[in-house]
């Protein structure tokens, strides 16, 4: 059976491999170089008291973050690439004018791994950069509407709306277009795929491959991702389906 409906099982498994060797290697530059780093005996004090932790604790606690903030900044990559891979899409890649593109529907999108990943006046920038892809009469995208994506939104709530973030210049917000959209990831995985739990089927997915990554491609036959329920349950508080 086939991890996922809209993506061949090769290259969902490829992308994932990518991510998870960024964090293993993280993990063993971090172990290697954490003596060589400058950490701040201070707050190592007050970490350890506060969180009534021994000093070993203390330091696995720490190298889990150092790989943790790697990985968070590979995760809208991986978004962005499995999107992409979705037919008639395509992922213009790091530094293009904007992250995924359909011909087919007149579609760009920009694609944020989190609510707050641009905020403050760098919003306004967003959106006039997506106004300037779309509208003027000589634009490449004349004509296309475009969406800037949150994939972990604010609320467990489905939007998609005009984008009017506030220009602090003006003061005043952007102008609504029907062109230029804010769209959280629930929604814009079922945009993509026409699927409306799309990325609901990924992340009940990713266990499994990530197992199988493990076992077959790291050597680890006996690997497996415990308490997968209570994981699951930090999904259901940033998502919700279109059946609630």
């Amino acid at each position: 059976m086939a991890y996922l409906n809209y993506l061949e099982d090769d290259k969902i498994t490829s992308l994932v491999k990518e991510v998870l060797d960024i964090g293993i290697n993280k993990k063993k530059s971090a172990i290697k170089d954490f003596s060589k780093n400058v950490i701040d005996p201070f707050s190592a004090l007050f970490d350890s008291a506060v969180s009534e932790v021994d000093h070993e604790t203390w330091k696995n606690t720490e190298l889990v973050r150092q790989c943790q903030k790697t990985l968070v900044n590979h995760i809208g990559n991986l978004h962005q690439k499995i999107l992409g891979e979705v037919d008639d899409w395509k992922d213009l890649g790091v530094g293009g004018v904007v992250d995924l593109v359909c011909h087919n529907q007149k579609i760009i999108a920009e694609v944020k791994n989190k609510y707050n990943t641009v905020t403050g006046g760098k919003l306004a920038d967003q959106y006039y950069s997506l106004e300037r892809l779309v509208n003027p009469k000589n634009s490449q995208y004349k004509g296309y509407t475009a969406y800037f994506v949150n994939i972990i939104p604010k609320k467990p709530v489905r939007f998609n709306e005009c984008f009017q973030p506030s220009d602090k210049e003006k003061g005043l917000k952007c102008q609504p277009l029907d062109s230029i959209r804010i769209i959280d990831g629930a929604s814009f995985y079922s945009l993509v795929t026409g699927r409306n739990d799309a990325l609901l089927e990924l992340y009940n997915a990713l266990p499994l491959i990530i197992e199988n990554i493990y076992r077959s491609e790291y050597k680890q036959p006996t690997f497996s991702l415990p308490n997968k329920q209570e994981f699951k349950q930090y999904f259901n508080d940033a998502f919700v389906s279109l059946d609630d």
